[in-house]
């Protein structure tokens, strides 16, 4: 027992059950390719086990942002290693690599065994939707960085893609379609605002909102972002996909054009896909105008697959077979700029 470092806030043997506890979520993410287990300095994966013979690797790393005010709020801590793990593997997803592995960083003021447990359950659910492992990661506890019962939570992965199959946005011409695939909520962007139109609102997250079904509002704004790692990879297989667009902070004006080329532009036809309740509620009570909630967030629409007009029908089908709701929602254009137009 190390009792004097105990005294100054840290709990060592909190640590060490924190390991225990969650090395059964961390073996339920195993996949081809994994080594070793929880607990080595590094985590380890054999690339030799895959079938690439031209292997480039995409990393990403990421958090949550402010999303976890709502968690804190709602003593909820679940599903937010869901979110941490969405944000990372759908954004190597928009480069068309497949994500093999997975390591989180979990900081807080104070080890709560249970609450950190909970935390990592989340982590492995989402690498288990995305098929990739948990090779790793780390719980720091440091007392006075984070205010009573809160923390932050960031995480990495690394995914591989044959390089004649690497999606870079080059191929992509005017008259191409979008195929728009249904966002879950709110995901994991936009959370500052959405807090303040909350708090301007006086709204309480114990709230039940009729337009969610009566639901808590912090338990709709909670629902963990979407992964679309499986079912966009078999899109990916079957179709040639030009490029893909993961609707993060920022909405359509930011990250769709990042697959554009120069002099290129994008129409989208509202009302080709549903607007969540979630975001026209937003939109109402923090008045915020309507364009602009395109610049802010994802609005029902949370990744974005570019291809020739021939195989849209396909791409769709694909991803309907695999519970997905998708449509044709845009097409590139030669005039630059996001023109978001009302059918």
């Amino acid at each position: 027992m190390a009792k004097t470092y105990e005294n100054a806030g840290v709990n060592l043997e909190a640590g060490y059950e924190v390991v225990r506890r969650i090395k059964q979520h961390v073996a339920s993410t195993r996949r081809i390719g994994s080594m070793g287990n929880i607990g080595s300095f590094g985590g380890m994966f054999d690339l030799s086990a895959l079938n690439v013979q031209e292997p480039v690797l995409v990393s990403g790393t990421d958090g949550v942002g402010t999303k976890l005010k709502i968690a804190f709020a709602m003593d909820k801590h679940d599903t937010i290693g869901i979110d941490a793990v969405a944000m990372c593997v759908n954004d190597v997803l928009a480069q068309g690599a497949e994500p093999l592995i997975f390591l989180d960083y979990v900081a807080l003021g104070h080890n709560v065994p249970a609450k950190v447990e909970a935390i990592v359950a989340g982590v492995a659910e989402g690498c288990r939707q995305a098929g990739c492992a948990l090779v790793g990661g780390e719980t720091a506890e440091m007392p006075g960085m984070y205010e009573d019962g809160e923390y932050d939570i960031a995480g990495y992965t690394t995914g591989v893609v044959e390089k004649s199959k690497l999606i870079d946005g080059s191929k992509v011409k005017v008259g191409d379609v979008l195929v728009g695939v249904a966002s879950s909520g709110v995901h994991s962007n936009g959370f500052s605002l959405v807090r303040k139109i909350v708090a301007d609102a006086g709204l309480s997250y114990d709230d039940p909102i009729a337009e969610f079904g009566f639901r808590k509002l912090g338990e709709v704004l909670l629902t963990p972002t979407r992964i679309y790692v499986k079912q966009m990879l078999e899109v990916i297989r079957q179709c040639d996909v030009h490029g893909i667009c993961h609707i993060t902070g920022g909405g359509f004006d930011e990250n769709i054009p990042r697959v554009l080329q120069s002099g290129q532009g994008l129409e989208i036809h509202e009302g080709t896909w549903e607007i969540l309740p979630v975001f026209q509620m937003l939109e109402k009570w923090g008045n915020v105008p309507h364009r602009e909630m395109f610049n802010i967030f994802n609005m029902g629409i949370g990744m974005i697959a570019v291809l020739d007009a021939s195989e849209a029908d396909k791409a769709i089908s694909i991803l309907k077979d695999r519970g997905e709701k998708a449509a044709v929602i845009g097409q590139v254009t030669d005039k630059p700029g996001v023109n978001i137009v009302l059918q």
